[in-house]
């Protein structure tokens, strides 16, 4: 198995870290595909690969990448136990799934599992190496058709007016939410200890009836708030 590679910097006299990545999908030549692609971008370096969930955590542990490309259909481990998986070992990277599987049944429990993105294995190259810089950001970042499917969803289930419910200081933290920011970084923004933001993000999530940060973000740029 290789070593991880040493940290680079990128191009253009920037200076910035690169972004590790690591590969996780069951078929050889869509590895290498995005191999190929992301190796000739100057901020992004492929870290590693892996054939299934359970090898694709074990790597993500050795590696520690910042952002994992992961399918969701993989015999064995399949992507959303991996995202489990990854989350109860406390992972920093960010999951980008990369699937050809559209249904909401396959989406929503991606997101809920901790995905951070969302894109079709169609995606447009250059697209893909944005998602990936966005995600690594700490953006939410679904591929248009799949946010307008989970927001009729949204919409469908009552949605659309629950965010008159909102104080205007939880309107503030669900647009620094958007926004890709921590409790933390909230905190130090509205000068909030982080209990505080804390409070804060339990009540929105309970007034506009969602699971999580992931759908709070969608649920805010889809109204407006923050990004």
């Amino acid at each position: 198995m290789a070593e991880p590679s040493e940290p680079r910097t990128g191009g253009a006299g920037s200076g910035a870290a690169v972004i590790r990545v690591l590969l996780v999908d069951d078929h050889q030549v869509v590895r290498r595909g995005l191999r190929t692609f992301l190796e000739v971008q100057d901020d992004i370096e492929v870290v590693g690969e892996a054939a299934d969930g359970d090898e694709g955590v074990c790597r993500a542990e050795e590696l520690r990448p910042h952002v994992i490309l992961m399918d969701v259909r993989m015999p064995g481990t399949d992507g959303i136990a991996a995202l489990r998986k990854l989350r109860e070992l406390d992972n920093p990277a960010r999951v980008l799934v990369v699937t050809s599987f559209t249904e909401q049944r396959t989406v929503v429990p991606a997101l809920r599992a901790g995905a951070a993105g969302y894109v079709y294995k169609d995606v447009a190259p250059d697209a893909l190496a944005d998602a990936i810089r966005s995600v690594h950001a700490g953006h939410v970042l679904l591929q248009p058709e799949v946010a307008d499917a989970l927001l009729s969803r949204e919409e469908a289930n009552g949605g659309q007016g629950r965010g008159g419910s909102l104080t205007d200081r939880e309107r503030e933290v669900l647009g620094l939410i958007a926004d890709g920011r921590s409790n933390r970084e909230i905190a130090r923004a509205l000068v909030l200890s982080e209990k505080t933001v804390k409070t804060h993000v339990s009540n929105i999530l309970m007034k506009l009836d969602l699971a999580d940060r992931t759908q709070a973000a969608l649920w805010a740029v889809r109204h407006g708030i923050g990004t």
